[in-house]
């Protein structure tokens, strides 16, 4: 039987990128280098079976639509590729517990799909990225892991757990409600938890149009409802669906005002889904419908997702 390989497609983000200077860990591009030279600063891949593809090349704070579906498409296509063992991504930390997600919901996922990234580039004196990509290929060669999963620091998270809660230190990421799933300790795999499965959207989904307008509300003290009946006004005009997420204070709770305005939104046919500004913890009870424990972000890609879907 001929030996399965590794798929790595390469998105860019802070572990492809580039400084002037090697300890200038904020100054830097991201995506500037391929992910082909990212390989090859790891020799102990060299006899790996491995595939990769450069699917893009940016900051992924400026993650897109266009980049989401060729992603979602590909990791799909994958999947059913009995030649593939398992996926690794390499990704950018900004947008990547959304991202993660996303591939979570939309994808049946019976192989490892593992997404990484680095909190310092590529050009550091001391970067995070070679070994958080080291251990993603351990994880993505190992047959009894499945789900989509992000693998940083010797922890391995599920994708509708993981938190980004650092903006600078390289443990920047976290599970804070239940915890990783597996550890990886000098490149053995200790699993804590089972793997999760894949929601089997469907990656075709994201090819829908138009998308929808979803946005993310905070609630915050002297805060009102105003941007609601904005909103919608606004998503009138362009002829989308309006989906709306609270970032509720504490359980999702929500200021009168903009809790009337989004109870009225909600009455009049716009989606709503009350999340947290907490970075753990789920939303219970409330007339407004709950994202559960999702995070903001992640209960905006799924109100973005139901939305797509109902279009069908």
């Amino acid at each position: 039987m001929p030996t399965k390989t590794i798929l790595i497609l390469g998105t860019g983000g802070t572990i492809a990128g580039s400084a002037g200077s090697r300890s200038d860990h904020v100054g830097y591009k991201a995506g500037q280098i391929g992910v082909e030279q990212l390989l090859q600063a790891l020799p102990e891949l060299a006899d790996w079976p491995l595939r990769h593809e450069q699917l893009a090349q940016l900051d992924s704070k400026d993650m897109d639509a266009p980049t989401w579906r060729r992603l979602a498409l590909r990791v799909e296509q994958a999947m059913a590729d009995d030649s593939v063992q398992g996926v690794v991504i390499t990704h950018g930390t900004d947008t990547l517990e959304e991202s993660a997600y996303l591939l979570h919901r939309l994808l049946h996922t019976p192989k490892p799909v593992v997404m990484t990234a680095a909190m310092r580039p590529a050009s550091s004196c001391s970067p995070d990225g070679p070994q958080n990509l080291l251990e993603a290929m351990l994880l993505a060669r190992s047959s009894e892991v499945h789900g989509v999963l992000v693998a940083m620091q010797g922890a391995v998270h599920r994708a509708d757990r993981v938190r980004k809660l650092h903006s600078y230190r390289i443990d920047a990421f976290g599970s804070p409600d239940g915890g990783p799933v597996a550890l990886i300790e000098n490149g053995v795999l200790r699993q804590l938890q089972p793997w999760p499965e894949g929601g089997g959207l469907g990656a075709k989904l994201l090819n829908r149009e138009p998308w929808p307008r979803v946005e993310i509300l905070v609630n915050a003290a002297a805060g009102d409802g105003a941007l609601v009946p904005l909103l919608q006004q606004l998503a009138l005009q362009e002829g989308r669906r309006l989906g709306l997420v609270a970032a509720g204070t504490g359980n999702g709770t929500l200021n009168r005002d903009l809790e009337a305005a989004l109870e009225h939104a909600s009455a009049t046919g716009t989606a709503v889904l009350r999340s947290t500004r907490c970075a753990a913890g789920p939303v219970i009870g409330g007339h407004l419908a709950s994202a559960g424990s999702l995070s903001a972000a992640q209960a905006r890609v799924e109100l973005l997702l139901r939305l797509l879907a109902d279009a069908g």
